[in-house]
């Protein structure tokens, strides 16, 4: 079931949605983020942390695998999963822990790890129409 559908026209349209919709984020939460290298994940990830109340700096967690940002409504973990290929990577991330804390996860490259989302995770699936313009498409499993 489609949650949101949007066309953004800008990077700050990107995260004004986003913010938006993450005041309807409960705790335990997963987003499953999809989307090509460049399409936005990290912005609206950014967004999306405004939109829960954190006020730092959000960036990709490619190398480090998952940053933390406290501080907000709830905390959130972001992953990035690119570099994951198989059960001993994921355990090593933290993932799983993260899973049980209450707070909420942003899954970049979830595909990666589709084995192991929750049935009821959220997929914001976001497509580069242009340099500036995305579509970001949020579903949900189940829901009404």
């Amino acid at each position: 079931m489609i949650l949101a559908e949007k066309i953004t026209h800008s990077r700050l349209e990107t995260e004004m949605f986003a913010e938006g919709f993450a005041k309807t984020v409960k705790g335990g939460s997963v987003l499953a983020m999809k989307g090509d290298l460049g399409a936005g994940k990290t912005c609206f990830t950014y967004g999306f942390a405004k939109g829960m109340g954190y006020l730092g700096d959000v960036c990709s967690p490619t190398f480090a695998i998952v940053n933390e940002y406290h501080g907000g409504r709830l905390p959130i973990y972001h992953f990035d999963m690119y570099r994951v290929s198989g059960w001993d990577d994921l355990y090593t991330t933290g993932y799983f822990e993260a899973l049980e804390s209450g707070g909420v996860l942003v899954i970049e490259w979830s595909e990666n790890i589709e084995a192991a989302l929750p049935e009821d995770c959220i997929t914001v699936i976001i497509t580069k129409i242009d340099e500036n313009t995305r579509k970001i498409v949020i579903e949900k499993e189940g829901e009404p």
